[in-house]
């Protein structure tokens, strides 16, 4: 967990994608500390934390986060940040505890259409997920990086080797390829999940940014229309030259429009 700004500060909770770790909103702890209290976690059983007793669920994934913030004293509504992985997982919290959510950020978010990166499909096949994961070196490890950025000068070797360093824990594999095979099959992304969690938002509506990189391999850009029929009232934004994570490779830029969206909804915080 990484927290920055003033305690006192509006919450704003950051969520990571699915074999990402709380370092991915690491820039944005340098941009928008300012005004709000950030607090960044790992997912359970991502990054270098445990995982949770049982199989990996979207639900267990939002009850594993809530119980962190609960431990962390903070009780006020929360802006929920989400990118990949994490914005399914911020949809579920809202779905879950309405009260306890602000307002959502949903970069390059899960939830929004079948298609997803081949490499992910595969891994939700039984007897493929498990030995390709088990292979992770310095090469996969980049490749797997390269895949996630427009621009290559944001595949650095400290990026390479916290991925290695995460792919060595010994539960890594199994959380990684059980919340593949809960969210998606060979192919592609499972609608059933995707169709109730969007039906159970459109139940609380919350203000809403949501963001997309034009150039994104693993959740393709198309789906930021979808997004924005989910959430009609939403603000969206499409990043060019940009891949998945954009709160990273247009760090500026993102928080110049989180900055301005936060701000105009905290005053009820």
């Amino acid at each position: 967990m990484r927290e920055s700004g003033d305690p006192g500060h509006p919450p704003v909770l950051l969520l990571h994608g699915i074999g990402r770790s709380l370092e991915d909103w690491d820039p944005q702890h340098e941009r928008l500390a300012g005004d709000h209290r950030l607090i960044s976690v790992d997912l359970p059983g991502f990054g270098l934390s445990e995982p949770l007793p049982g199989r990996v669920t979207l639900a267990g994934l939002a009850d594993g986060v809530a119980a962190t913030v609960d431990a962390l004293g903070e009780d006020r509504p929360l802006h929920v940040m989400g990118n990949s992985l994490g914005g399914a997982v911020a949809m579920k919290m809202l779905t879950d505890s309405p009260e306890r959510i602000a307002t959502l950020t949903l970069v390059n978010s899960a939830g929004f259409g079948k298609e997803v990166a081949v490499a992910l499909r595969i891994l939700a096949v039984p007897g493929l997920g498990k030995p390709l994961l088990r292979r992770i070196d310095a090469r996969s490890a980049y490749r797997i990086e390269r895949s996630l950025f427009h621009d290559r000068a944001h595949v650095t070797q400290e990026r390479v080797d916290l991925a290695l360093r995460v792919a060595a824990r010994p539960h890594n594999a199994r959380v990684f390829l059980e919340t593949a095979r809960e969210l998606g099959t060979l192919r592609g992304i499972r609608a059933p999940w995707r169709e109730t969690l969007l039906e159970q938002v459109t139940a609380h509506a919350r203000p809403a940014l949501i963001v997309w990189g034009d150039r994104d391999l693993i959740l393709p850009a198309a789906h930021l229309a979808a997004a924005g029929a989910a959430f009609p009232h939403a603000r969206t934004h499409l990043f060019p030259d940009t891949g998945h994570m954009p709160q990273i490779e247009r760090a500026d830029d993102f928080a110049d429009l989180a900055r301005v969206f936060l701000a105009a909804h905290s005053s009820s915080v």
